[in-house]
């Protein structure tokens, strides 16, 4: 059905004739005009198309070879030469697709560029509502822009990486626009308050994921619950893979819940730290694990482990950062803690797959890297102190023999 309609839509509406904006009437014409006639071809100088050599008749249609003082706007915008003028909103997409649809159109502008987004679009809620005839759902230009639509690798385009919540909290936070739908209009305040934002927003982490990340941008759908793992796990994959093999991921489904989300939320994703793991009042685990299950006790030994590998690290730590200070050689013991604190982190996750004895191995692993660190520690600052004392010995032997020869120089004046 789609394939059909598509062909309709797209297949057989050949791009119109292509003319440098230079040479385009419309231009020309419009950039003598005022207000909002002045804008549309004000902005279009900065325009992705514009630059490409596209020209205002590949949207509008119309003549633009007819020159103001040859024929005048009449002529140009003459609906027998296709003039379409403002193309209706429920026309949009597929008036993009006519050339970002046709494969031998757009390999003459940008070969590398996909011409598969409409089809994908029709498949997404967006596409489905816009097709259906819902006036309010995001169509091309309601994130790319209209007359001055920028490459999406520019760091101003409103759906560059670090710019794509803004464009999309345009809609998703207007509970006006939100309210037919009954969708929460908060998911842009609680993103940028995550980790994630953070990432992105403030550190320039454009590794970071954004909604279309999560989401998808053309094929924009809300992930439903069996695929909100396979969406995390694209990134973390390490984590998913234990989770994965783990006995929670049976009882999630039986009970209907979210996999990653169910610990770490889906928006507002904070920062992880060993508090979420265990059984204190504020910690992840316990709104599951009632006092005396299972896994409320092995919760507990989970975090008894890692804060106990943490703290012998951190003693470690510091009696060789001492011996070091005080000019001590503990550059092998302390390149040794590095992995001691590969294996915490190695522990905080394994602590997604919910297997004690596996988390075990490697709490002692990193257990005997930290007991091994922490005896040259103490061995460098034995060796110090015997260093010091011998110091003290010589220097009180020299100061006796000083005395002593003082005293007999004395003599011999005498």
């Amino acid at each position: 059905m789609w394939a059909i309609v598509l062909f309709m839509l797209v297949g057989g509406v050949p791009p119109r004739p292509v003319i440098s904006p230079a040479a385009s009437s419309c231009v020309r014409c419009h950039l003598q005009l005022e207000g909002d006639l002045l804008e549309p071809a004000r902005l279009f100088e900065h325009d992705v198309h514009f630059k490409r050599g596209l020209s205002c008749n590949a949207c509008h249609g119309g003549d633009p070879t007819v020159g103001v003082d040859t024929g005048g706007p009449g002529d140009a915008m003459n609906r027998a030469k296709g003039y379409i003028g403002r193309p209706p909103r429920k026309k949009i997409a597929a008036l993009c697709a006519s050339c970002h649809s046709n494969l031998d159109f757009m390999r003459t502008y940008n070969p590398q560029a996909r011409v598969d987004q409409y089809a994908e679009y029709l498949t997404s809620v967006h596409g489905k509502k816009y097709v259906a005839g819902d006036p309010n759902v995001a169509t091309c230009t309601d994130c790319h822009g209209i007359h001055g639509i920028l490459e999406v690798a520019a760091p101003n385009s409103p759906v560059y990486a670090t710019n794509v919540a803004t464009t999309c909290a345009r809609c998703h936070a207007d509970p006006k626009r939100m309210q037919a739908y009954s969708i929460p209009t908060n998911q842009f305040e609680l993103y940028s308050g995550s980790v994630h934002a953070e990432a992105l927003m403030k550190n320039n982490d454009l590794g970071a994921p954004t909604c279309n990340d999560c989401h998808g941008n053309h094929g924009a759908a809300p992930p439903g619950l069996e695929s909100v793992a396979n969406v995390c796990g694209q990134c973390h994959s390490v984590q998913w893979d234990l989770f994965d093999k783990s006995p929670h991921k049976k009882a999630f489904a039986e009970g209907n819940l979210p996999a990653c989300a169910t610990c770490h939320e889906n928006h507002d994703i904070h920062r992880t730290s060993d508090a979420m793991l265990g059984v204190d009042e504020n910690a992840t685990c316990v709104t599951c694990h009632d006092k005396g299950s299972k896994g409320y006790t092995v919760a507990a030994e989970m975090k008894s482990g890692i804060l106990d590998l943490q703290n012998r690290l951190e003693t470690a730590r510091q009696l060789l950062q001492r011996a070091e200070r005080a000019g001590m050689e503990v550059s092998g013991p302390l390149y040794n803690l590095s992995e001691g604190r590969d294996r915490l982190i190695q522990a905080r996750v394994v602590v997604h797959g919910f297997d004690a004895p596996a988390l075990l191995k490697v709490l002692e692993e990193g257990n005997k890297i930290a007991a091994s660190c922490k005896e040259s520690g103490d061995k460098a600052l034995d060796e110090l102190s015997y260093r010091r004392k011998g110091l003290a010995v010589s220097v009180a032997i020299l100061l006796v023999m000083i005395c002593l020869l003082l005293i007999k120089i004395r003599r011999l004046g005498k």
